[in-house]
């Protein structure tokens, strides 16, 4: 039986995964470095690849590989509660723990240190997660204008205002902070979370602890601690 080898890994400001966003390109303030694998650093597998915009990422669910099929699952935006098909979803807990995400190509680095490095915007990955392989996105293939978004058409993705207190905020490396906003401005929270929800979070983001509390449709960074 064919293996699938890992040809790459990301790197990303994630160290855990509460807080990555729901999907590939909601926060295009993300940035993530691609560093291949000793096998795969030949600058030759790269060519032309700078004349593209985005690319597609097939990637693995290194943290949720599980040897039991489950034909449905709960989607958490769904508040947690509904069973639909596994292949209606985009579950983590799959048959094989293959994840599809769309990146925007930001620079390629031919000859580093860590061999050809590519740089890319968008990303929803774990810092870490292996790459099994890199496919260029094609406008006039990929695209269409009229699709139909099934179940999460249906669902209302509100922002909350970020109240983050300047004294706190002045830790996070300037470069950051655009993407750190983003991220707790949609809401990093479970889909399933109870009306009143008072408990207290925390986003794990390049190098912090950041710690939060919603109220109503406020988060208020209470804390930011260094990792």
């Amino acid at each position: 039986m064919q293996t699938l080898d890992i040809i790459a890994r990301i790197h990303t400001d994630f160290p855990a995964k509460f807080g990555i966003p729901r999907q590939s390109g909601l926060i295009d303030a993300l940035k993530s470095t691609i560093v291949f694998e000793e096998a795969y650093r030949d600058a030759s597998a790269l060519r032309g690849i700078e004349g593209y915009s985005h690319l597609w990422l097939i990637w693995q669910f290194s943290e949720s590989v599980t040897t039991r099929f489950s034909p449905t699952v709960k989607p958490p935006r769904l508040g947690g509660n509904r069973r639909v098909g596994v292949f209606a979803t985009r579950s983590p807990f799959r048959p094989n723990p293959l994840g599809l995400s769309c990146v925007r190509l930001e620079g390629v680095e031919l000859s580093t240190p860590r061999g050809p490095v590519l740089h890319v915007a968008g990303a929803d990955l774990l810092d870490g997660t292996p790459i099994y392989d890199i496919k260029p996105y094609l406008p006039y293939a990929d695209c269409h204008p009229d699709a139909v978004g099934g179940f999460t058409d249906a669902i209302d993705y509100p922002r909350l205002k970020v109240d983050f207190p300047q004294a706190l905020l002045n830790p996070i490396p300037p470069d950051k902070r655009d993407a750190l906003m983003e991220v707790l401005a949609q809401d990093p929270r479970p889909g399933y979370r109870h009306a009143g929800d008072a408990r207290r979070y925390g986003v794990q983001f390049a190098g912090f602890d950041v710690r939060f509390v919603v109220e109503g449709d406020v988060l208020k960074v209470v804390d930011v601690e260094a990792l």
